[in-house]
């Protein structure tokens, strides 16, 4: 039986296939998968799907009326899958539940590092050998406080990493975490934490009580010099409210790895298209924002981790098993 893999990038190529030796034969494609490329699919029971492959009801049914039954998606975000869709297609439906928090954390932190310290702004500027420090000071972190919205194993390694460069903790979430509050994490409501908070780091699910959670009133209840970072998904920000507030010269820095409508941007080179998103565009310009292309995760260890939870997912629905990575199960 042949797996085939779509939104593969070149450096997760070779992991994948040597993950699925022995085991399957794979096919790996680059472009990803949505209603222009799910016919490529026609005669592969196992499709395995990147975080940014369009899974609503129209692929879905292209993708059952050409055999497929079992989606293997190469992520933990799964907004992009219409499960009762699935459900009623009989395909069954699996992620990652797991991977390394620290590769998401660490890059959250180098986002917020980043802008605080002007590094994109100064590496252009040696580029042309101007070495002047006009424009690039930035503050300490220490003593500062760090608010994180949301404290599962992602926010908690985050956490850790702010409590190591000694600033205070603020958090929030549904349920508390005791390993945070080991650390002095004090939880407060969404509003105290944004109206305190020196850097506001954002780690939860992307579901319809969270679109948009930080938007146009919680930007404007955080404090004008704040440091703001995304690393988890690209909806929880209103993005045109940002906009509108980077417009009035707020906020010290933006660091982005997301954004709400990355779909058919992100991952692709679209540097010789004029780009048609207005709000990205305008984005990108303003000095204290720094936007990366969705690569928090990109690290060897989490990829690996990722690759190799896929090839148990393939295996366990081969198998008839069942596993806490399963979103809907074998009919």
């Amino acid at each position: 039986m042949e797996i085939l893999a779509f939104g593969v990038q070149a450096d997760e190529k070779p992991l994948i296939e040597q993950a699925f030796a022995g085991h399957h034969d794979v096919r790996c494609l680059g472009v990803f998968l949505d209603e222009d490329t799910a016919p490529i699919a026609a005669g592969h029971e196992i499709v395995s799907s990147s975080v940014n492959a369009d899974l609503g009801g129209a692929v879905l049914e292209i993708l059952a009326a050409g055999g497929t039954r079992m989606i293997a998606q190469r992520s933990t975000g799964f907004n992009n899958i219409d499960l009762d869709i699935a459900e009623r297609l009989g395909m069954t439906v699996a992620r990652v539940s797991y991977y390394s928090p620290y590769s998401v954390a660490e890059f959250a932190w180098a986002l917020g590092m980043a802008v605080n310290r002007r590094i994109v702004r100064a590496a252009n500027r040696t580029r042309d050998f101007d070495f002047r420090l006009d424009g690039l000071m930035g503050r300490d972190m220490y003593g500062r406080t760090a608010g994180v919205l949301g404290t599962g194993k992602i926010g908690e390694a985050f956490a850790r990493i702010a409590h190591g460069f000694g600033m205070r903790l603020l958090g929030w979430d549904i349920a508390e975490s005791p390993a945070c509050m080991e650390l002095g994490m004090q939880y407060v409501p969404k509003d105290r934490l944004l109206a305190e908070s020196d850097l506001v780091t954002l780690h939860v699910p992307l579901m319809p009580e969270t679109q948009h959670l930080i938007d146009a009133t919680a930007l404007k209840a955080m404090k004008d010099d704040a440091i703001l970072v995304n690393s988890s998904r690209g909806g929880l920000i209103d993005t045109a409210a940002l906009v509108a507030e980077l417009r009035e010269g707020r906020f010290t820095g933006v660091g982005l790895d997301v954004y709400e409508a990355e779909a058919g941007l992100f991952f692709l080179d679209k540097s010789l298209e004029a780009i048609e998103d207005d709000t990205l565009a305008r984005l990108v310009t303003f000095p204290n924002v720094l936007v990366t292309s969705h690569q928090a995760y990109y690290t060897e260890d989490a990829v690996a981790q990722i690759v190799d939870t896929t090839v148990k997912n393939v295996l366990d629905y081969r198998a008839g098993r069942r596993s806490e990575n399963v979103l809907v199960p074998r009919s």
